[in-house]
């Protein structure tokens, strides 16, 4: 069943929990994370955890829960929602303080979880997902995985309007892509992979290091971490994104241009193989 955490307590997913000054609620003043459950078990959590301290870091939230504990609250509701195959989203706000846009003294942040039924898109994956190109009107600091949203919702809502199933986002003033709405994004050109560059434009997404840092360097394959035009993008022999909900799915058509041969190319399928067995290593065993 769908199961909601809230400051300690498991509660269902309809019971009322915000309080009206919770700066998460008033100026989106928190972080998130969202994890892929698989056979009960959420995969690279380690990974998701790290990303999270880096986030309060940044954002000066004060950290008061321990890996140690979270990893424990994840198990728990796992385990109280009997849900084997699902995502787990978690944020964590800097607290509840009367409003005022300084950082507030004596508050203590709140951490709100919940967990919901859910399985990767292999229809996607098997045929490939067609997206659109939008400007990128997100803050500077997109490396932090903040509350703040709107630009990736607008982006979103940009493809569901065309009928298409992903947004690649790109600065307008430079004409380089940065990343998806919710995931980053590779083309392959000549049998090399590239993708953007870990900077301040784009998040460090779980799944990019896991191919980043594991996948790639074991498939023996090269990757160019260097920005490049839409223009450039749609010359490419294969694109693929990735992200803990789509792991790597392929995207065979951008604003009508066919990618390839318009269909899963054989790098981004080899990546998608070798993800799976790391999921099977981690969760199945």
């Amino acid at each position: 069943m769908e199961l909601g955490f809230f400051d300690g307590e498991f509660i269902s997913l309809d019971e009322a929990k915000v309080r009206l000054e919770d700066r998460g609620y008033q100026f989106g003043d928190g972080i998130y994370e969202a994890t892929h459950v698989y056979n009960g078990t959420c995969f690279a959590l380690p990974r998701h955890l790290a990303r999270c301290r880096r986030s309060l870091r940044e954002l000066r939230i004060p950290i008061t829960y321990m890996d140690e504990e979270l990893t424990a609250i994840h198990q728990d509701i796992i385990k109280k929602s009997g849900i084997k195959d699902g995502a787990i989203y978690y944020q964590i706000t800097r607290g509840t303080a009367p409003r005022t846009h300084y950082f507030p003294e004596h508050v203590v942040p709140h951490l709100s979880m919940t967990i919901r039924e859910s399985k990767p898109n292999t229809e996607w994956q098997e045929n490939g997902i067609h997206c659109t190109l939008v400007e990128d009107i997100r803050w500077l600091r997109c490396d932090i995985k903040s509350l703040n949203l709107l630009g990736n919702v607008l982006a979103k809502q940009a493809a569901h309007d065309k009928g298409v199933q992903g947004t690649i986002q790109f600065r307008k003033d430079q004409n380089l892509i940065t990343e998806g709405s919710s995931s980053n994004f590779y083309i392959v050109k000549d049998g090399i992979i590239w993708t953007h560059p870990l900077n301040h434009y784009i998040l460090k997404g779980v799944t990019r290091s896991i191919l980043m840092e594991e996948i790639i360097p074991k498939l023996g394959l090269t990757v160019v971490e260097k920005a490049f035009s839409p223009e450039f993008a749609l010359s490419a022999d294969e694109a693929f994104v990735t992200s803990t909900s789509l792991e790597v799915t392929p995207v065979v058509n951008i604003d009508g241009h066919t990618i390839g041969q318009g269909a899963p190319g054989k790098i981004t399928q080899s990546l998608l193989t070798e993800y799976h067995r790391l999921v099977r290593q981690e969760c199945y065993a």
